[in-house]
């Protein structure tokens, strides 16, 4: 039953714009365990790459990370195009419980599906990412593909405000996911998606940052941050 509340009172506040606190406003109270901004040097030795691109870099003047995708990279697993391809870039941290992972981005697109994003990650059969895709026809757009024993499923609806920077959050409650977007610097949160991940509870997985260019390569993202907090106290049923 706490885990139903805690859905319906997210999907509404989501729904009328309204801020989101993650602290303790419904009885949960987080642990703050990562804010990378950028500002150094050198990355926070906690986090590690999966198949890291060729060219990136931390531009400390924006502050951002950039990541320039290479080419015919992606993650999707057999649906309906019937390939798999699990070589996209993923900078993550690993994390042994329920937690909320966030960044702002800007996209400098050049091909279609261009994206960036966040993405939660056990293994290559089971795993959920949050981004824009570039459609040059028409709007961007805001795309959350989940995919479970292998198996993706992808969401699509317009970017409002394509011009502007986009936040993206993504908050795991057990096998709960909820993703979340602002385009107005986090001030308030749209639910983008409520899925179901069928990763073990137990078992750690991953979450941080991707980017993939599934065409030609040349397109360049500026992450601002990623952050991420700890679930530490789950909600009690009454």
């Amino acid at each position: 039953m706490a885990q139903v509340i805690w859905r319906v009172l997210r999907l509404a506040c989501a729904a009328q714009g309204q801020p989101l606190d993650q602290n303790n406003k419904y009885g949960q109270m987080n642990t703050h365990i990562l804010h990378e901004d950028f500002r150094t040097a050198a990355l926070d030795s906690r986090l590690s790459w999966f198949n890291p691109p060729s060219r990136w870099r931390l531009e400390t003047r924006l502050p951002a990370l950039v990541i320039e995708p290479d080419a015919a990279t992606d993650f999707w697993q057999r649906t309906h195009y019937g390939f798999c391809a699990d070589n996209g870039h993923f900078l993550g941290l690993e994390l042994p419980s329920d937690f909320v992972v966030s960044t702002q981005l800007r996209l400098h697109p050049v091909h279609q599906y261009d994206q960036a994003g966040l993405m939660i990650r056990g293994d290559a059969n089971c795993w959920i990412k949050a981004s824009v895709e570039h459609e040059p026809e028409g709007r961007p757009q805001l795309g959350a593909v989940v995919t479970n024993a292998g198996y993706s499923d992808w969401s699509l609806q317009d970017l409002p405000l394509p011009d502007l920077r986009l936040s993206l959050r993504i908050t795991k409650r057990g096998t709960d996911v909820l993703v979340e977007f602002s385009p107005e610097n986090c001030v308030q949160w749209k639910c983008m998606r409520v899925a179901r991940l069928h990763w073990p509870d137990r078992v750690p997985l991953c979450a941080g940052l991707y980017a993939c260019c599934p065409k030609e390569a040349g397109f360049r993202v500026e992450f601002d941050f990623l952050h991420i907090e700890v679930i530490s106290s789950p909600i009690k049923s009454t």
